[in-house]
C-alpha cells in the first residue's frame, strides 16, 4: 500500500482498510473517483465513454494503492483502468468466443467436458479486469435469487452421474458472504458422485482481506477443494497477497495460478520470470499461462502466438520446472484447452481451424 493512501478516504482507518466489505463499498467506479487517486483525467473522449458505457469499472482501494499514479503504462493500471481501445478495437470480435452460452444445459452452468462443470454463481467481481473474457456479463443483472439459480444447477449435476468435479466461478464466488458461500459449497458437496470442488477467484490478488479465518474454516470443511487464482504481474505479489494465499494453504487447500499473457503487462521474459519465481516463493503453483482470447473488448491485450512461444523457450532455460506453467489456448465448445508449447505438428494442424484465435498464425509454418 502506498504510504498514507488510506487517509484519502473520509473514514479511512487501518481497521477499516482490513475489512473486505469496506473495501467493496469504497471501490472506484467512475472516472472522477479514479482521478482523485491516480491523477488521471476525469473526462475522456467519446471512445472511452463508449467503452465505459459497455464495460463498467470497479477497482478496490487495495488494488488502487498498488498502482504507480504517475505511470500511464503501469501494468496493474492496464489491467483495471478503462481504455478507449476496449471499444475501438472490438470490430469483428465475439462477446463469447468460447461459445460458453451454447454449452449451458441449464442457465449459468457450463459443461464443456464430460466429467466436470463450471458454475457461474455470480456476475460480480471485486475489481473488473479489463482483459476478462466474460466481460459480457458485467452489465447483466442477476434477476433471480441465488437459491433459484443454485437449485437448477444442482438438479442438473445430481442427474448427471459422470460429473465428478464442480468449479465455482463467475464473476468471483468470494463476492458472496460466508453464509452464502457455505450454502453453495454444501449444495454441490452433498451430491454423492461429486468428488472434487474447485474455486476460481482473484480475491487474493485484488482483495486479500477477503481471505479471513472464518472463510478458511468453511473451505476446509469442503475438502477436497482446490483454489485457483490469477496473478499476472510480480507487483501483485505483496505481503498481503502472500498472507492470503498462505491462509488458504494452511487450511489444507492447494493454491494454483492461472495467468493470462497480456501485452504490455507480462509479455517480457524478465517480468514473467519474476512473476513465476515469486509465485514459487509463496508456494503458489504456476498452473496455466493462457493465450489471451479474442473476446470483444480485449483485443489490445493480445500478443501473437510467436511471442508466447519465444517467451516459453526463454523461461524453460531460466526457471525451475516447478515454476513453469503450461502455455495453452482455450478453444471453443468442447475442444477445451490446447497446449501451445512445445508446439507439435499435430497440435498445430488441429489449431488451423481456429486461426482467428491467434495473430500471425501463418508464422508457425
Amino acid at each position: 500500500m502506498r504510504k498514507n493512501f488510506v487517509c484519502r478516504f473520509p473514514d479511512g482507518t487501518s481497521r477499516n482498510w482490513r475489512d473486505w466489505r469496506w473495501q467493496l463499498r469504497h471501490r472506484a467506479t467512475s472516472l472522477s473517483a479514479l482521478a482523485r487517486f491516480l491523477e488521471r483525467p476525469s473526462g475522456g473522449g467519446e471512445k472511452l465513454r463508449s467503452a465505459l458505457s459497455r464495460y463498467p469499472m470497479a477497482i478496490t482501494p487495495y488494488y488502487l494503492s498498488l498502482i504507480q499514479p504517475d505511470n500511464d503504462q503501469d501494468p496493474l493500471a492496464l489491467q483495471c483502468v478503462p481504455d478507449a481501445r476496449e471499444a475501438a478495437f472490438s470490430a469483428g470480435l465475439a462477446d463469447d468466443p468460447l461459445r460458453e452460452d451454447r454449452s449451458m444445459p441449464v442457465p449459468n452452468l457450463i459443461q464443456r467436458y464430460p466429467d466436470r462443470v463450471l458454475a457461474i454463481v455470480t456476475h460480480r467481481c471485486a475489481t473488473y479486469c479489463r482483459h476478462c473474457s466474460r466481460k459480457r456479463f458485467w452489465k447483466t443483472s442477476e434477476d433471480s435469487s441465488l437459491k433459484s439459480r443454485l437449485t437448477a444447477m444442482v438438479r442438473h449435476v445430481s442427474k448427471t452421474p459422470q460429473i465428478r468435479e464442480v468449479i465455482l466461478s463467475g464473476g468471483d464466488p468470494l463476492m458472496f458472504d460466508d453464509a452464502s458461500l457455505e450454502l453453495i459449497l454444501s449444495a454441490f458437496a452433498s451430491i454423492p458422485h461429486v468428488e472434487v470442488l474447485r474455486i476460481g477467484s482473484r480475491a487474493p490478488v485484488v482483495l486479500p482481506m477477503r481471505i479471513t479465518g472464518n472463510l478458511c474454516r468453511i473451505l476446509k470443511r469442503h475438502r477436497p477443494l482446490w483454489f485457483n487464482t490469477q496473478f499476472n504481474h510480480p507487483s501483485e505479489i505483496t505481503p498481503d497477497a502472500a498472507r492470503a494465499c498462505n491462509r488458504i494453504q494452511e487450511a489444507g487447500i492447494p493454491v494454483s495460478n492461472q495467468s493470462v499473457l497480456l501485452k504490455g503487462v507480462n509479455d517480457s521474459p524478465e517480468v514473467m520470470k519474476s512473476l513465476l519465481n515469486g509465485l514459487q516463493k509463496i508456494s503458489v503453483r504456476p498452473y496455466y499461462l493462457f493465450h489471451c482470447e479474442p473476446a470483444r473488448g480485449c483485443n489490445h491485450f493480445r500478443t501473437d502466438v510467436r511471442t508466447g512461444l519465444k517467451l516459453m523457450d526463454k523461461l524453460r532455460q531460466s526457471c525451475s520446472g516447478l515454476a513453469l506453467p503450461q502455455y495453452v489456448a482455450d478453444l471453443p465448445g468442447r475442444e477445451g484447452k490446447a497446449p501451445l508449447w512445445p508446439l507439435s505438428r499435430p497440435i498445430r494442424n488441429a489449431l488451423r481451424k481456429h486461426q482467428d484465435f491467434f495473430d500471425n498464425f501463418e508464422e508457425l509454418d
